[in-house]
């Protein structure tokens, strides 16, 4: 079957998933698109035969839309969300889920009430290849029961718009769901600590910060976000256990050696470094939803546990305390306790 597929919000993160599901993914249709600006829908929809309506509301319940895909402002997810759950129709959040905990747990109540999962997040990190192959190794038990989790998020620079909270709520938030998953654990306190400044920031923006997270299991994470690092996009993973180590390996890149250097390119945007990810974040949902399944991928519990530990290490670099993160206990729903 053809997944027809509507889109709420058509930036540039819709945009470029309307030409993913059209020219990349196959399954799949993106039948509708709404966005606050009707130009903008249009341009967006007219080159895959889309066709615009008014608001999400209308987009949700439209008889030629079998899921919705949500990539509006932040703010405005829940409410959507919510209404794609309440008409029982799939829907895909890119991140955040809500922006508040309070609204990440009324998505959740009304999922569980409707009683099979509908929501999956896009933290499309867990669809990286690399990623996987940590995933692989740590669940195989060959470096012995991870300890230590060393991290780093670089971006070459950010714009004047960014804020210190941003390095959280926006930059830290894929490492926050990664980890979450590498280590089948939970975060229980967050901590940062901000070294000398980079003089290359803009001067309200504290930059670079070190992150440090505790896990249920003790495991301890060092993270490094470094938004004006000026070489390149670099994400880096190191996992310590008690009987060895594994690293995320670096994108595939030649090597060139000339004028009596030896040199391998790096990346210097998140686009080129997770675009495959990106594929197969969608082919996969679209594959469960033609087969019927359930979305096996981040649950709307997923999102609701990143909006509450970015939130406390927001709270813990304008506190300098350390801050726990006070999760609700995980509903059987989501995998935890009956």
């Amino acid at each position: 079957m053809t997944v027809r597929v509507g889109v709420i919000g058509a930036g540039w993160i819709g945009t470029e998933h309307i030409r993913r599901l059209t020219d990349t993914v196959t399954g799949a249709r993106v039948t509708a698109v709404t966005d606050i600006d009707p130009v903008r829908a249009e341009e967006a929809a007219a080159p895959v035969g889309a066709r615009v309506l008014p608001d999400g509301a209308a987009l949700i319940t439209a008889d030629d839309v079998d899921a919705v895909l949500v990539t509006s402002w932040g703010p405005t997810h829940a409410e959507h969300v919510l209404k794609a759950v309440a008409a029982g129709k799939p829907v895909f959040c890119e991140k955040p889920l809500a922006t508040t905990a309070e609204d990440c747990l009324k998505i959740i109540e009304a999922e569980t009430a409707h009683g099979r999962r509908l929501v999956q997040v896009g933290f499309m990190r867990r669809y990286d290849a690399g990623y996987r192959q940590l995933k692989q190794v740590i669940d195989s038990g060959r470096i012995g029961e991870p300890l230590i989790v060393h991290c780093a998020h670089r971006n070459p620079t950010v714009p004047q718009s960014y804020t210190s909270a941003m390095a959280a709520l926006d930059t830290a938030v894929h490492e926050v769901d990664v980890l979450r998953w590498l280590l089948d654990d939970e975060i229980v306190s967050t901590q940062v600590v901000t070294p000398r400044a980079t003089s290359k920031r803009f001067a309200h923006l504290r930059d670079p910060q070190i992150m440090l997270f505790e896990t249920a299991k003790g495991v301890r994470i060092d993270l490094e976000v470094f938004v004006n690092c000026q070489y390149g996009y670099d994400i880096q993973c190191e996992t310590v256990g008690e009987q060895g180590l594994v690293r995320l390996p670096d994108p595939a890149a030649v090597g060139v050696r000339s004028a009596g250097q030896h040199s391998t390119e790096v990346l210097t945007d998140w686009v080129g470094r997770f675009a495959h990810a990106f594929d197969t974040e969608f082919r996969e949902w679209i594959a469960g939803l033609a087969a019927g399944t359930e979305p096996t991928g981040p649950s709307a519990w997923d999102g609701y546990a990143a909006t509450v530990i970015t939130s406390a290490t927001v709270e813990a670099l304008q506190s300098g305390r350390v801050v726990a993160t006070d999760l609700k206990p995980r509903p059987a729903f989501y995998g935890g306790a009956a």
